[in-house]
């Protein structure tokens, strides 16, 4: 089958360009403030490989797959990462103790205000310290990045946020409890989730629920729906204590182990950056990797491998936290830019909104 070509972009033309150059040249000295933010603190900018033999091995992203010829022609798979991760925890596991990785990544089926199929991801670690250590760091980048913006200000929507002020910061049963009046640890007292308890509080708020969505989806659901929109608003929010089920690549907290050493930043309802106290069992991460291909197979039809030489170097990975932050949505809020086009260089074919 043919597929239709995409809708040309005319970002290229000079009165395009001029328009949108304000945003660019912002995004410019933005990105010369986060590498000077970094360097101030000893950080290393690392250059880890975009091909790799799997992108990542969450249910809900979804890759981009070439192929890789040797000299007899014979071919091999690879991925674009959709994530420096993999790469970054085998350098921690080599001995790299704090460093940044600022650069391209590439996820399919994401495209929308606030999605694009290959944006710039600023990716850090911190070898032996706590995940803690990374809401201070976010918040010194953001104040050093906003003010290389000229702006004293996020805004997304007609909604602001102060970078430069404290953050709040609450549990995501704190904001489940506020937002959405559902008391989400109620629904994780038994050796299981609720299932069903978390269902009748989606639908109190008209939520529809499918009958093989799981305590996980309806999960999503709600955050989506009644939780984030309302995240951030007058200053950021760090948003904590993630379920265990939502824990990805996190370690479990030791006072409390149906949570995860996981948090998110938001501004303006807008997330910004995950960061987690990172798992260094490859035994519990390779049953989680088999777990989300399962559940990505049931609805895409597809899987990702799992990298071997990662688990193998998680077995000796020291104790690290480590985050990423989307720095196009930054360079949109901190610019007023009203989607993520209008902050990238040379967009993709098909963004007939520029013109």
């Amino acid at each position: 089958m043919t597929l239709p070509p995409l809708e040309k972009s005319p970002w290229w033309q000079p009165h395009v360009h001029q328009d949108r150059r304000p945003f660019l040249m912002a995004r410019s000295r933005m990105a010369g403030a986060a590498r000077a933010f970094f360097a101030d603190q000893s950080f290393v900018e690392a250059d880890t490989a975009i091909l790799q033999v799997s992108p990542g091995n969450q249910a809900h992203i979804s890759a981009f797959k070439t192929e890789i010829l040797d000299k007899s022609g014979e071919r091999s798979t690879l991925y674009l990462h959709t994530s420096p991760e993999f790469a970054a925890k085998k350098l921690l596991a080599a001995g790299e103790k704090r460093f940044f990785y600022f650069g391209h990544v590439f996820r399919n089926r994401e495209r929308g205000p606030l999605h694009y199929p290959e944006f710039t991801m600023l990716e850090w670690y911190r070898a032996g310290e706590p995940y803690e250590r990374l809401v201070e760091d976010c918040m010194g980048l953001l104040a050093s990045t906003v003010a290389a913006a000229g702006s004293r200000s996020l805004c997304f929507k007609g909604h602001v946020a102060d970078p430069f002020s404290e953050p709040e910061i609450l549990t995501v049963a704190e904001a489940f409890g506020r937002y959405a009046m559902i008391d989400l640890m109620e629904t994780l007292k038994g050796t299981e989730p609720d299932r069903e308890a978390l269902a009748a509080g989606a639908r109190s708020h008209g939520i529809r629920v499918m009958p093989d969505d799981c305590w996980r989806d309806i999960f999503s659901k709600i955050m989506s729906a009644k939780v984030e929109p309302w995240l951030g608003h007058g200053r950021p929010a760090v948003l904590i204590d993630y379920p265990a089920s939502e824990a990805a690549l996190a370690r479990l907290k030791k006072e409390d182990s149906r949570l995860a050493e996981r948090f998110e930043l938001y501004a303006c309802g807008v997330e910004l950056a995950n960061g987690f106290g990172e798992l260094t069992d490859p035994v519990t991460q390779r049953q989680r990797f088999e777990a989300e291909m399962r559940e990505r197979e049931k609805i895409y039809g597809e899987s990702y491998p799992i990298d071997e030489e990662f688990l193998e170097a998680l077995a000796i990975m020291p104790e690290a936290s480590g985050i990423a932050l989307g720095f196009d949505r930054l360079v949109m809020l901190a610019t007023g830019a009203a989607h993520i086009e209008q902050v990238i260089w040379t967009p993709l074919p098909g963004a007939p909104h520029l013109a």
